[in-house]
């Protein structure tokens, strides 16, 4: 078994809205954690960065490393502004 085979095993422990997940994959774009978390796809996703850090808005097709640190992501529905 290939060491990137045996990365893949493990799992990785990420938040959304506070609810813990795990999964096998180094790596998930915004849709794969919004459809793990059955968040749905019109919210935008955030990913909370560290410190003073602003919170980082991620794309459904953009790719977030969850390997390094335990990431903490929080989900906002899509803007209402100006409906009465």
């Amino acid at each position: 078994m290939s060491e990137a085979e045996k990365s893949e095993q493990k799992l990785h422990v990420f938040y959304v809205d506070a609810i813990r997940h795990e999964n096998a994959k180094t790596a998930l774009t915004g849709a794969e954690i919004k459809a793990i978390a059955n968040i749905a796809p019109n919210y935008q996703l955030f990913l909370e960065e560290e410190g003073d850090k602003p919170d980082k808005g991620v794309g459904d097709g953009e790719a977030v490393g969850i390997t390094e640190r335990v990431k903490h992501f929080f989900a906002v529905p899509p803007a209402t502004f100006g409906l009465s």
